[in-house]
């Protein structure tokens, strides 16, 4: 059981301020001294890392396509476990789902598998009285989802808001914030930079999250909201537990497992560097774009989806870590690589040469690939045995020539072959959720000690 207060922020579409609100309360509330925690619905790694800096713990990720929905509620528990309050930022509407299965993977649905009060956001730009009809119908729409109020955003004067107040009033919903127009800045560093602020401690991210913190405190009802969420019932649940068989030592110090990311937290989910510490790894951080050699004794590297394509030309740049990295390869230990870290294994990316682990060219395009895939593993590796079926996620602009090697990562309906399998290497755009099947930890671990003669690049 957890009886830890909560809320979730959700809205009636993209683009309403849910992600700078949701970072803000969580700001303004640990400026006040509440011990809060942050979760994203869905796969977004940025948004979950801004959340996460807001409250001053890794923020997670709740996304039951890549884990399963009986573990959304365990995982919420384990990362919420201590706080005062846990915010839930919703993605897209509130009853929105990219896959088309609202009643398991919508906003809607982890509100109401988590008995979370929700607080609808709301842009009223060019919106009067019919806010009432608006939010009226998103309570009225499943009468399991439990619709606590609202906050308003784009207030355009005194007067709009005492219409929208009245108007909401009559539907005795509450209204615990109204911000106007610039209230709500845009101050995040741009999307293009991915996590890596908040890996790094920028200090533009920080002064970010800072400025939203005062935004929300000076316009929503801090204390209202906070009574809201205590309102919450127990939820009956079990915390989720990273703990799993250890791999046998290989010798008198556990496996150096180095996970690329930097002081702020990795390019991987939260529960990946848990799970190779419950396994029985050492975790230290690399950054592929500073440091130039591995940490000394290094077993094992892990580089995870959220690694920026935009950053092609510094990864590049570092050419004294990409031959520390194609000598590991090499060596035959476990190299796991998402996203764009399978165009950092590359021969080259837009002319500018990578690591050249793997015999393929990289080329960015316009427009980006997005989506879950249904995968089978193709190739046996420490991520999955042959045939195994996962849920992944794709978010590129990039693209291999070619596109698989010799022994391809993945395949699925309606797709080529896809990734490389060389070794210990086990490179691909899809990007997983360990926490689906936390056995891919072990079995790293166990592999870490294990090397491999010489080779050519696959």
């Amino acid at each position: 059981m957890t009886a830890v207060p909560r809320l979730v922020l959700s809205a009636p579409s993209s683009g309403h301020g849910t992600n700078a609100l949701a970072i803000g309360l969580l700001a303004a509330l640990a400026d006040r001294g509440v011990q809060v925690a942050g979760f994203k619905v869905g796969p977004d790694l940025v948004d979950a890392a801004y959340l996460g800096l807001a409250a001053g713990r890794p923020g997670r990720n709740l996304d039951a396509r890549l884990v399963g929905a009986d573990r959304i509620g365990p995982l919420f528990a384990h990362g919420a476990a201590g706080a005062g309050l846990a915010v839930v930022q919703g993605t897209m509407g509130l009853y929105d789902s990219v896959s088309g299965r609202p009643e398991a993977e919508s906003t809607a649905a982890v509100a109401t598998a988590l008995r979370s009060p929700v607080v609808l956001v709301v842009d009223v730009t060019a919106m009067g009285q019919s806010v009432a009809a608006l939010v009226h119908g998103f309570r009225s729409y499943d009468e399991q989802l439990w619709l606590g109020g609202v906050i308003l955003t784009q207030v355009a004067s005194p007067r709009h808001e005492t219409m929208l107040r009245e108007a909401l009033d009559d539907i005795d919903v509450p209204v615990y914030g109204v911000l106007r127009r610039h209230e709500l800045p845009p101050v995040l560093p741009a999307r293009r930079h991915g996590v890596l602020p908040v890996l790094r401690g920028d200090a533009e991210a920080t002064r970010a999250v800072r400025r939203l913190g005062e935004a929300v405190a000076g316009t929503v009802e801090l204390d209202r909201l906070l009574a809201l969420a205590r309102s919450a019932p127990a939820l009956p649940v079990q915390p989720w537990s990273p703990a799993v068989a250890p791999a046998e030592p290989g010798g008198a110090r556990p496996p150096l497992v180095a996970l690329a990311g930097g002081p702020g937290g990795s390019y991987s989910y939260a529960e990946t560097a848990e799970l190779l510490h419950a396994a029985g790894a050492e975790v230290v951080a690399v950054d592929p774009l500073r440091d130039e050699a591995l940490p000394a004794g290094t077993r094992a590297l892990v580089v995870g989806a959220g690694l920026p394509e935009s950053y092609a030309r510094e990864l590049s740049a570092n050419r004294r870590l990409c031959i520390a990295v194609a000598e590991l390869a090499r060596t035959g230990r476990p190299l796991l690589a998402e996203g764009a870290g399978l165009l950092w294994l590359a021969r080259e990316l837009d002319g500018a040469p990578m690591c050249g682990v793997l015999d393929a060219v990289g080329t960015s395009r316009d427009g980006m690939v997005v989506g879950y895939r249904e995968a089978t593993a193709r190739t046996a590796s420490v991520v999955a045995d042959a045939g195994a079926s996962v849920v992944g996620y794709k978010q590129h602009a990039a693209v291999l020539s070619p596109r698989a090697g010799e022994h391809p990562a993945w395949s699925w309906e309606g797709g080529s072959p896809e990734g490389f399998v060389w070794r210990g290497v086990h490179a691909s755009q899809l990007g997983l959720h360990w926490a689906a099947d936390p056995a891919i930890a072990t079995r790293l671990v166990a592999a870490a000690g294990v090397a491999e003669g010489v080779g050519a690049p696959v």
